[in-house]
Formats: structure tokens, sequence, C-alpha cells
């Protein structure tokens, strides 16, 4: 027995089966395209770092400083990153400074695995072992990170001290 379909209309057929049936690289670019912005889309923009861990600087008594911080909802600072120095003018050399941070909250951390953080106000007092001369300095460092996955490179500021 003959053969009677038409190998034109055969092949024509056959290739609008197959593009009906699976979706044109525009089509798939266009949805990775549309995923990616979505998610883009839904990241919360970061605060600045001045806004995310505000910090001020209270003097006691000669010699000795509270530094307070409260961060902003959803963030916290790390403990580990507290970082006190006193630094005389012209001066090479760091003087060590002595402090005392309170206990803050054990968190596993996806960049630095267990840590403690601070989500709340945090009052750390700092007793210097020399009184400061003129124009010395306070080197104040920090890192803190945002709940949803941003983490702020370490601070490093200067507060000038008075004698």
């Amino acid at each position: 027995m003959k053969n009677s379909s038409n190998p034109v209309i055969t092949a024509f057929v056959c290739l609008a089966v197959l593009l009906s049936s699976t979706p044109s690289k525009a089509q798939l670019e266009l949805r990775s395209n549309r995923s990616l912005s979505e998610a883009l889309s839904q990241q919360p923009e970061p605060l600045p770092v001045e806004q995310a861990f505000p910090f001020f600087v209270s003097t006691i008594s000669p010699g000795k400083y509270r530094l307070t911080w409260e961060p902003a909802s959803g963030h916290y600072l790390y403990q580990h990153a507290f970082s006190f120095a006193h630094i005389e003018a012209n001066a090479v050399d760091e003087i060590e400074v002595a402090y005392f941070l309170p206990a803050g909250l054990n968190k596993t951390d996806k960049f630095f695995g267990e840590i403690v953080a601070h989500y709340e106000l945090v009052s750390v007092d700092l007793q210097l072992t020399t009184v400061p001369g003129p124009d010395a300095t306070l080197l104040i460092e920090y890192q803190g990170c945002a709940d949803w996955g941003f983490c702020y490179p370490p601070q490093e500021k200067s507060f000038p001290l008075t004698p």
C-alpha cells in the first residue's frame, strides 16, 4: 500500500507541534529576567551605616567614657568586632583601652558562625590607662549586619579626647 501523506505537510505539522510545546529562548530569558528583577526588588535597601548603628560618646569622668549604640530594627552588632584604642597626637603606637561589654545574644551568623550579637541598646564603658593629652583621639572599631543578610564592612571612627 502506498503512503499518501505529503512530506511537506508532515514536516509542517511536526514543526508546529514542536514550536507550540517548548518555550522559545526569548520566553525563557524573559521569565528568568523577570524572576531576577522580582528577587532584587524584594531585597531591602541597606540603611546607611550611621542610621543602622548610630552611637554617641559620653564623658563619665577624666579618662572614663561611655559609648552607646542603638542598632536599627533588624540590625545587630558583633561583640567580637568591638575594639578601642587611645592615640596621642604625633604618637606612633596606640594605647590599649580597658573596656566592659554587656552580655549579648548567642546567634549563628552566616558569615562568622557562632557569635555574640547585640540587637538592643548597648553601652560600653571605657577606662583609659593614662589621661589624654591635647589632641588625643579615641579610635573606635565595630561591625554589624542586617538580619536579611547585608553585612556592613568594619567601621573605624575617631573621637577627639579632651584632658
